[in-house]
C-alpha cells in the first residue's frame, strides 16, 4: 500500500496510531519526518543531545519487525519523544545544562525505561534552565528557546526545550520536571498541555534533583488525553525510591467531567497585565458555562506557602542537590543560577524546622478553602515576558512567573496546565487546574473538556469512520480515507493554506466534523484585527455567526485557525450557502488568511453580538438567559 505523505500530519498519539494500524506509515517514516523537521528549524536551542539519525532509524525499524501485528503492539508504539536533560538516559550524557557537570549513566531513569518498553522512540535530550533552577528558559549555556507562538517571547522554564519540542511538532510528547512550576509555566507560554503529577506517582530515580522532597517528573503533550496516556505508562511505585508512594494510576481521560465546585482566586493578581486579566475572566465564564459552580477563594495561605520555596529553607535543599559541584566550579555555573543557589548557604537547621512548621500551619489554613471546592483554577502565569525583558530582571520576573505555581508541590497538589487561547495583546494564556494528591485523572478530564472550548481537542472523540486512518482526539488529524477525503500530494501538502473559522466549524460545533473530514489540522485560537463586527444570524436550521468587516467601530473577534490542503477550500466553497462565503480575514498579528465572512445585507435585522468577542461566548450567554 502506498504510504501517505507525512508533512500534513501532526504527531498526536491518535493520528499516529491510525497511520500505523492502516499501514499508511511505518515508525521509520515518522522518525525520518521528525529528523527533517528538526533539521529545518536549525539551531533553535531546543536540543542538548540529539541521538544519531542511524540509531533512531534503527530503533524504528526494529519496532516494525518486532511487532508486525497491530493487535500486539505496546501503547506508545512508534511515538517519538524527548527527555529533559536532567533525566538519565542510558548511554547519553546528562548535563543538567552545565557541560562541566556532564556524566554518562549506564542505566536510564525508570520512567525512561518504561517509555521505551511501551514502544516510544527517543529522539534526544532537551535544553533547560541550568540545574532546573528557573522558570524563564533563559538560564542555559546552550541558549534560550523562544516560544514558537510569538517571536521573542520566552518559552518558560526550566523545561524549556521539552515544551518547545512539542509545541513545534518535533515530537509527540516530552518529559520535563516540575519543582516550582517547570512543567506548567512552559506549557502556558508554548500553547501545550503540561501534566504535573501527584508527588511520588512517578519515580524521580535517575533525575538530577532540584529539591528532592518536592521534585516531580512532568509531561508535555498537545492534549490532556495524550498527556494522561503517557502518565499512565510511567506511573508506578518504585520500592527503592524513597520519595515514591502508592497512588491511583489514572486511566484514559474521561470524556465528560461531572459538575464540580471550582475555586478561583477572589482577587487575582496579574501585575498590571489587563489583557491576561480579561483572558482569565473569560476562562472562568467558560467554566461556569460548562455547568461547574465557581467559588471565589482566598489564595493568601497558598501564596504564602509558595514564597517559602525561594525565601525559606527549600533554597538550602537546592544547594544540597548540587552545592558541592557549584562550590568547586563557580565559573561553570550560570551567573543567575549561582546567585540564586548562593542564598541557601546561610540557612541553618533551625531555619529548616521553622520553615517546616510554617508550611504545616499554612497547609492547615488551606483546608477551609478545600472544604468549599473540588478543584482550584488559577492562571498558569499572571503575565508574559520577552527574552530581552527577562534578561533585564531575571530574578524578579522569575518570581512573577511562579506566582501561581510555586505553592503546588509544597502543598502536595496535582495539576494540569491547558491552553486558554490568546489574550487581546496577542500573548498565549493558560489555565492550571489543581487538586489534592491522587486527583490526576479528575484534573485531566476537566482540562480536556475546557481545552475543547479554546481550540483544543473536541470530546468525545469523533468516530473515525474508516480503518485506514483515525480522526484525532486532539487538534491534529490524519487525512481521512474515503471519496470525500483530501489526500494531498507532496506538492499540495507544502502549499497548505490557513483558514479562520468563526462559529459552526469550530471544535465542539455542528460542522466541525465536516472540517476534519477534509484533512484539517488545528493551529489553535487567534484574534482578528479590530476591524470586524459579529452578528447572530437566526432563522435557519441552526443559529450561525456572521462576521462582517466594518468601516468604523470594529472589534477583535476570536477565531480558530486550521491548516488545509488548497483543494479543500474548493469543497468548502461549494458547501457554503449565502449569505456566508469565503473571503480574506485580517488577523491581529498582521497575517491575512482565508475565512468565513457574511454579506452585510443579512445583518440588517440580526443582533450585534460583538461585545461577546467570540461565538462560543455568545452561545454561553444565551444559554444562561
Amino acid at each position: 500500500m502506498p504510504r501517505l505523505p507525512l508533512n500534513p500530519v501532526r504527531l498526536d498519539l491518535e493520528s499516529l496510531s491510525g497511520l500505523y494500524r492502516s499501514g499508511a506509515a511505518l515508525p521509520a517514516d515518522v522518525a525520518g519526518e521528525v529528523l527533517a523537521r528538526i533539521a529545518a528549524r536549525g539551531d533553535d536551542h531546543v536540543w542538548i543531545t540529539l541521538r544519531p539519525a542511524a540509531d533512531l532509524l534503527g530503533d524504528a525499524a526494529e519496532l516494525a519487525s518486532r511487532w508486525p501485528d497491530p493487535g500486539t503492539r505496546p501503547p506508545l508504539y512508534g511515538v517519538p519523544f524527548a527527555v529533559k536533560d536532567n533525566v538519565d538516559v542510558a548511554g547519553l550524557p546528562t548535563t543538567a545544562a552545565c557541560p562541566a557537570y556532564s556524566y554518562v549513566p549506564e542505566r536510564g531513569a525508570p520512567l525512561v525505561e518504561r517509555l521505551l518498553a511501551a514502544g516510544a522512540l527517543l529522539v534526544g535530550k532537551t535544553n533547560l534552565d541550568q540545574f532546573a533552577t528557573g522558570l524563564s528558559g533563559t538560564r542555559s549555556p546552550y541558549g534560550a528557546c523562544e516560544s514558537p507562538l510569538v517571536p521573542g517571547l520566552i518559552s518558560g522554564g526550566s523545561s524549556s526545550g521539552s515544551a518547545v519540542a512539542v509545541a513545534a511538532d518535533l515530537v509527540s510528547f516530552a518529559v520535563g520536571t516540575d519543582t516550582a512550576g517547570s512543567g506548567r509555566v512552559p506549557a502556558a507560554l508554548t500553547g501545550t498541555v503540561g501534566v504535573k503529577p501527584s508527588r511520588g506517582l512517578v519515580s524521580t530515580l535517575g533525575m538530577v534533583p532540584a529539591c528532592a522532597s518536592l521534585d516531580c517528573p512532568s509531561v508535555f503533550a498537545r492534549s490532556a488525553a495524550d498527556g494522561l496516556a503517557v502518565l499512565s505508562a510511567i506511573a508506578a511505585f518504585e520500592p527503592t525510591d524513597p520519595w515514591s508512594r502508592v497512588l491511583p494510576v489514572p486511566g484514559p481521560v474521561p470524556t465528560r467531567a461531572s459538575p464540580l465546585r471550582i475555586g478561583v482566586p477572589h482577587e487575582p493578581e496579574f501585575f498590571g497585565d489587563t489583557a491576561a486579566e480579561t483572558a482569565f475572566a473569560r476562562a472562568v465564564d467558560r467554566l461556569g458555562g460548562l455547568g461547574h459552580r465557581i467559588v471565589p477563594v482566598d489564595l493568601g495561605p497558598f501564596l504564602a506557602a509558595g514564597r517559602l520555596l525561594y525565601e525559606g529553607p527549600w533554597l538550602a535543599e537546592r544547594l544540597a542537590a548540587v552545592g558541592d559541584f557549584v562550590t568547586r566550579n563557580p565559573g561553570e555555573t550560570h551567573p543567575v543560577t549561582l546567585k540564586v543557589l548562593s542564598g541557601g548557604g546561610a540557612l541553618s537547621a533551625v531555619d529548616a524546622f521553622e520553615g517546616l512548621y510554617r508550611l504545616r500551619a499554612l497547609d492547615a489554613e488551606t483546608r477551609e478553602a478545600w472544604a468549599s471546592m473540588d478543584v482550584l483554577a488559577v492562571p498558569t502565569v499572571p503575565t508574559t515576558f520577552t527574552v530581552a525583558e527577562m534578561l533585564e530582571s531575571p530574578i524578579e520576573r522569575n518570581a512573577i512567573l511562579g506566582h501561581y505555581t510555586t505553592f503546588t508541590n509544597l502543598l502536595d497538589l496535582a495539576g494540569i496546565s491547558v491552553p486558554a487561547g490568546t489574550t487581546t495583546a496577542g500573548r498565549p494564556h493558560g489555565v492550571t487546574f489543581l487538586g489534592p494528591a491522587g486527583s490526576d485523572g479528575l484534573l485531566a478530564g476537566l482540562g480536556a473538556t475546557f481545552h475543547a472550548l479554546t481550540g483544543g481537542p473536541a470530546l468525545p472523540v469523533p468516530d473515525p469512520g474508516s480503518a485506514a486512518t483515525s480522526a484525532s482526539a486532539s487538534t491534529v488529524h490524519a487525512p481521512k480515507a474515503g471519496p470525500a477525503a483530501v489526500h494531498a500530494s507532496k506538492a499540495e501538502a507544502e502549499a497548505r493554506t490557513v483558514l479562520a473559522v468563526v462559529g459552526a466549524h469550530r471544535s465542539g460545533q455542528p460542522l466541525h466534523g465536516r472540517l476534519l473530514s477534509l484533512g484539517a489540522t488545528g493551529l489553535g485560537v487567534a484574534l482578528t484585527a479590530p476591524l470586524y463586527r459579529l452578528y447572530a444570524l437566526e432563522g435557519g436550521e441552526m443559529p450561525l455567526p456572521g462576521l462582517v468587516r466594518s468601516t468604523s467601530g470594529g472589534v477583535a473577534v476570536e477565531v480558530e485557525l486550521y491548516e488545509l490542503p488548497p483543494s479543500a477550500l474548493g469543497i468548502l466553497l461549494t458547501q457554503t450557502v449565502s449569505p456566508l462565503g469565503l473571503g480574506t480575514i485580517e488577523l491581529a498579528d498582521g497575517r491575512a488568511v482565508h475565512g468565513f465572512l457574511c454579506e452585510p445585507y443579512a445583518t440588517e435585522k440580526a443582533p450585534d453580538i460583538s461585545r461577546h468577542g467570540s461565538w462560543p461566548d455568545y452561545l454561553l450567554s444565551r444559554s444562561r438567559s
